[in-house]
């Protein structure tokens, strides 16, 4: 993990699992709940984290969406933009991005600067990148304890494996 990197759970938890997603893209809203189950069933056993994986030749709104959702973070607030982002997929154009902002209570104003002049580009790209670099060619893509995680991830599924890692069975 970077320091860079939107991390949710204890840096001593016994698993993390990373998701490399893109905000439009309708299997990582399906994914959306299933994570977010997940995180709660397995409480501070799970550390949590999210890079942005926009399928721009696929979905025009994601790389904006995850600029929104980086800028959101510089002001302390990417969790909740994020799952604004999945909540509201079918709204990802740059007005509903601001009016997003302005709802969760950021500065909707430097928010919107930083949408024109892309201030948080390089940043998705970085997570891009990293992605590709570890083999990611799809959203959404996990990885548990840093081993591609290429099973089904339904609740039952995702948990029976991130808790055979947690408890050394993987």
């Amino acid at each position: 993990m970077g320091e860079r990197d939107h991390v949710q759970g204890p840096a001593n938890a016994t698993v993390t699992l990373v998701e490399y997603g893109d905000f439009e893209c309708p299997h990582c809203r399906r994914a959306y709940p299933i994570v977010k189950e997940v995180r709660e069933r397995l409480g501070p056993r799970l550390r949590f984290v999210f890079r942005n994986f926009p399928l721009t030749e696929l979905h025009l709104h994601a790389e904006h969406a995850a600029e929104a959702a980086e800028a959101a973070g510089a002001q302390g607030k990417f969790w909740e933009m994020h799952d604004r982002l999945f909540e509201r997929q079918f709204a990802l154009e740059d007005d509903h991005l601001i009016e997003y902002a302005q709802e969760l209570g950021l500065d909707a104003a430097r928010l919107e600067r930083e949408l024109a002049a892309h201030t948080y580009k390089p940043k998705v790209r970085d997570d891009f990148m990293s992605g590709v670099r570890s083999g990611v060619n799809g959203t959404p893509t996990f990885f548990i304890n840093n081993v591609r995680h290429d099973q089904a991830w339904d609740v039952e599924a995702l948990l029976a494996a991130l808790e055979g890692v947690s408890e050394g069975v993987r």
